[in-house]
């Protein structure tokens, strides 16, 4: 059965079909979902038994496990139910110039990043692109706000799921009228990903997960960089600049003593330094696991380490982390809810 972020306009128009509708509802239903982005049950130009029948022959896949929202109302994050049990979560950020939902492409993760709640969990398997589009419109139905930004930086590595990845990116442009530039897709260094999203059409922007300068240490934090080294992952990623005109940006989570010694940001800098477009770090305190000893940088060391990179002609900026107090980083709240029933909770 397909599910309703997931079918097309054509699978509309059949339904319509076999529904013995006129072929006016087609528009009606398109235009109702995805340009006015209501939930089909809120289109009122459509008969209340044809509203019915549509949500039966096209069910949600996402069931609600928690809702939680932060104590400044500005951030919301789900924990959803998919199919077959697996558990993945989206957010929902508000600030007064936009809305930005964080999507995950995968359930779980394989890349086994040491510092990840994600990555110490392990992988499940991919969504599909119903899953992905789904988390965009159904956070966009929690909010008056227009939801204007997109960024696969959710649990999973979307470079590792580009069959369906990409074929959601155009659903959220072509249907719901997001702009390219106004999607993100964040890769911890999936150097074939990232040479194939090269000639994807679409001009979205590439975040790339450094998290160090050099391979020793980047090979204790992130594994995959002993198959793909720092040098392969930054040829890939000025390849990439080279072809769309869009400065990518490279996180960079803070971790106290491991990775913020100021020696580090020089030798990040003079990797960085002449990067087409420039380069922009975007520093981030670690959100701490109980599974990695880590903590993160304290505020005067990210300041530190930002001036140093400033300093050095890097574009640099601190991250404020957004809804701590609801687990909103990637694969926190489902470590800690794994399996509970379905409830909705709001943080103090």
């Amino acid at each position: 059965m397909t599910s309703r972020y997931g079918a097309t306009r054509d699978d509309i128009a059949s339904a319509i079909d076999t529904l013995g509708q006129p072929r006016y509802r087609v528009d009606q239903v398109h235009n109702g979902m995805w340009q006015q982005r209501l939930p089909i049950e809120s289109l009122t130009s459509l008969p209340k038994a044809l509203r019915a029948a549509l949500e039966a022959e096209f069910p949600l896949a996402l069931t609600p496990i928690l809702e939680r929202r932060s104590s400044d109302e500005h951030t919301t994050k789900w924990l959803w139910q998919a199919a077959g049990g697996d558990q993945i979560e989206t957010v929902l950020m508000r600030s007064p110039n936009r809305a930005t939902v964080c999507v995950s492409s995968q359930a779980g993760c394989a890349m086994g990043c040491t510092f990840c709640a994600t990555g110490q969990a392990g992988f499940d398997r991919h969504l599909d692109v119903g899953e992905i589009v789904e988390q965009v419109l159904r956070a966009q139905h929690a909010t008056e706000a227009r939801v204007s930004n997109v960024v696969f930086m959710g649990m999973g590595e979307p470079l590792a799921n580009l069959d369906a990845v990409e074929p959601a990116i155009e659903r959220l442009h072509r249907d719901l009228g997001l702009s390219a530039r106004k999607i993100t897709v964040s890769t911890v260094g999936v150097v074939p990903g990232i040479e194939r999203l090269r000639e994807f059409p679409l001009p979205v922007t590439l975040a790339v997960s450094l998290h160090a300068p050099d391979d020793a240490l980047r090979d204790s934090l992130v594994p995959l960089n002993r198959r793909y080294p720092i040098s392969d992952v930054l040829d890939a990623a000025r390849a990439y600049v080279e072809a769309k005109g869009r400065r990518v940006t490279f996180e960079y989570a803070c971790i106290e003593g491991t990775n913020d010694h100021l020696h580090l940001a020089d030798a990040l800098a003079g990797r960085l330094g002449g990067f087409p477009g420039g380069a922009h770090v975007n520093l981030i305190p670690l959100n701490s696991t109980a599974a990695f000893g880590g903590t993160a940088s304290a505020g005067a060391r990210l300041g530190e380490f930002a001036e140093r990179l400033t300093s050095r002609g890097i574009t640099a900026t601190v991250r404020r982390n957004r809804g701590a107090d609801i687990d909103a980083a990637c694969g926190q709240l489902r470590m800690r809810a794994a399996n509970v029933p379905a409830v909705r909770e709001s943080s103090p």
